[in-house]
């Protein structure tokens, strides 16, 4: 199985557009090296940037 993807093959298997994960690439630091993307330390960025619902949930009942 391949660790390095292009930015489509990515997409592909992150369900999102080749655009949106070559800007996610950006925002999040992860490097684009001779057109190819670590899926490992994308999803990882990926899955630490984004808020998880447990975590939002706990935030909010323990403010009431």
């Amino acid at each position: 199985m391949a660790v390095h993807l292009t930015p489509t093959e990515l997409a592909r298997e992150a369900g999102m557009h080749r655009r949106e994960v070559i800007a996610r690439c950006m925002e999040l630091g992860v490097p684009i090296f001779q057109g190819r993307i670590d899926k490992t330390l994308f999803l990882a960025s990926l899955a630490h940037s984004q808020p998880s619902a447990t975590t939002s949930a706990a935030g909010a009942s323990a403010r009431v």
